[in-house]
């Protein structure tokens, strides 16, 4: 089975470290993300992945050369300018011919992908996304009310959000919606498809899930990496 990782964003929310090495190598307890999310990939099955990279691509490929070592087919696939997160899937039309998995190289996740993927296999859709549900407490009493009358008050109740997780499921059809050669991403795809009235399938995650975008979540990773990812990665 084929999954493609977005390895190729500069990280500028990440930095001094990205200015030193790309977002995804960075070190989260005793392995990198990109680490981590090839190997998770393994165990469920997916022994062909793909690396769309851009900045530091050399670092890349010297770090991980033909995946052998992990298990995997690995396959560098190298932008000439930036494509975003969509974009890049263009340059690898001719080797996407089943459906596959597309996540970004810096989430950590213990979503299981086997199930994700057999969902969405079932689905008449091109595209299937996962979304995490987010809870957040909200600090404040919430008033109702109509005109100058009080009518319930509702006691820091939880905000309840949806996110798009950054992993998806795709097949090879999907590719005409993309631009090729064009900076172009993942929003931008669902939104024109949604436009068209094309179907997307959504697939709610209940398992852990972490969006490396800025050094708080960082130093997040590094806290839970020995209760959520050491023992998974040995196994």
């Amino acid at each position: 089975m084929i999954a493609v990782i977005l390895a190729g964003g500069l990280g500028s929310r990440l930095r001094p470290f990205t200015q030193a090495i790309p977002k995804p190598l960075l070190p989260v307890g005793e392995k990198s993300v990109l680490e981590i999310q090839i190997e998770r990939l393994k165990k469920y099955g997916f022994d062909e992945i793909f690396l769309a990279t851009n900045y530091k691509s050399a670092y890349i490929e010297n770090f991980f050369g033909d995946g052998s070592r992990y298990g995997v087919k690995l396959t560098i696939s190298k932008e000439d300018k930036p494509l975003g997160t969509a974009g890049p899937l263009t340059l690898l039309k001719k080797r996407l011919t089943q459906p596959f998995v597309v996540m970004n190289g810096d989430i950590l996740s213990l979503i299981d992908f086997s199930k994700f993927y057999t969902f969405a296999l079932r689905m008449n859709t091109l595209l299937t996304i996962a979304i995490k549900k987010l809870v957040t407490p909200y600090a404040f009493g919430n008033i109702f009310f109509e005109g100058d009358c009080v009518t319930r008050i509702e006691e820091k109740p939880d905000i309840i959000t949806y996110a798009l997780a950054g992993i998806y499921v795709m097949k090879p059809e999907i590719l005409k919606y993309i631009p090729t050669n064009q900076n172009s991403g993942m929003d931008l795809l669902i939104l024109n498809m949604l436009q068209q009235k094309v179907p997307i399938a959504k697939y709610e995650m209940a398992e852990y899930w972490l969006d490396i975008g800025q050094l708080s979540d960082f130093e997040k990773a590094q806290s839970i990496y020995d209760t959520h990812f050491k023992e998974q990665i040995e196994a």
